[in-house]
């Protein structure tokens, strides 16, 4: 039971994956695909800093042996910055001098390539729950409100309040692409199924209640392009 909540919870993460060879790159990203919800990729640690920089990540897998900067330099420059995110290192080395240095990372995991898909699941089955037990599933969206993704309701001035299933389709892809504007037609397609109830009017009408539950400045029109949600 608990390993069936921590891959549903696994389903709506993002995950940066770092590793400078193509084919295992590439052969990896298919399997985490069907695993996550988001994932981001590049082959050397430099790229990788910048990419956690710009963007929300729960989950970091990364080889250490990197291009640019060491998987191993890459997530200590994170938690210099007192940054707590999963990470899970990968690498052909089980030289103790490595898994010592590892070791101070506070990593989810260690996994030796090549790499055991069993393994990988797991480990990230254990990120996810570290994710979950600590609380990182409730996003901050302002001084007095939060919401909750495993509960899918918002916590305002201690109260959960209920959302209706466009609010919570609307809220979630908002937070998902956070720092980044979603376009309208985008929106669109996510909310509804029908493509003629998706109008600008049902649009607005959505957005309205919803800025009503979370505030009315949560939620910024970038006009003529689309929607970015705004979190403290």
């Amino acid at each position: 039971m608990q390993t069936h909540h921590s891959l549903e919870i696994l389903k709506k993460l993002t995950i940066l994956y770092v590793e400078d060879e193509e084919n295992i790159r590439d052969n990896i990203t298919k399997v985490l695909k069907l695993m996550c919800n988001k994932i981001f990729t590049t082959s050397n640690g430099l790229d990788a800093l910048n990419i956690f920089n710009e963007n929300h990540i729960d989950i970091i897998l990364s080889d250490i042996n990197l291009p640019k900067m060491s998987g191993l330099e890459f997530v200590s420059k994170i938690r210099e910055k007192g940054k707590r995110t999963p990470a899970i290192l990968l690498s052909a080395y089980t030289d103790t001098p490595y898994l010592l240095h590892a070791t101070k990372l506070k990593l989810v995991d260690y996994l030796v390539k090549p790499l055991d898909f069993s393994q990988l699941k797991e480990a990230l089955i254990k990120a996810s729950q570290e994710i979950s037990d600590e609380g990182n599933f409730i996003i901050k969206l302002n001084n007095n409100t939060q919401y909750n993704i495993s509960e899918k309701v918002v916590l305002k001035d201690g109260k959960s309040i209920k959302l209706t299933g466009k609010e919570i389709a609307l809220i979630e892809l908002l937070l998902k692409n956070r720092n980044h504007v979603v376009n309208t037609l985008e929106i669109k397609d996510v909310i509804w199924e029908d493509s003629y109830e998706a109008t600008d009017s049902a649009l607005k009408a959505v957005l309205n209640k919803l800025r009503n539950k979370i505030g009315k400045d949560a939620i910024k029109n970038i006009s003529g392009i689309g929607y970015q949600i705004i979190t403290s």
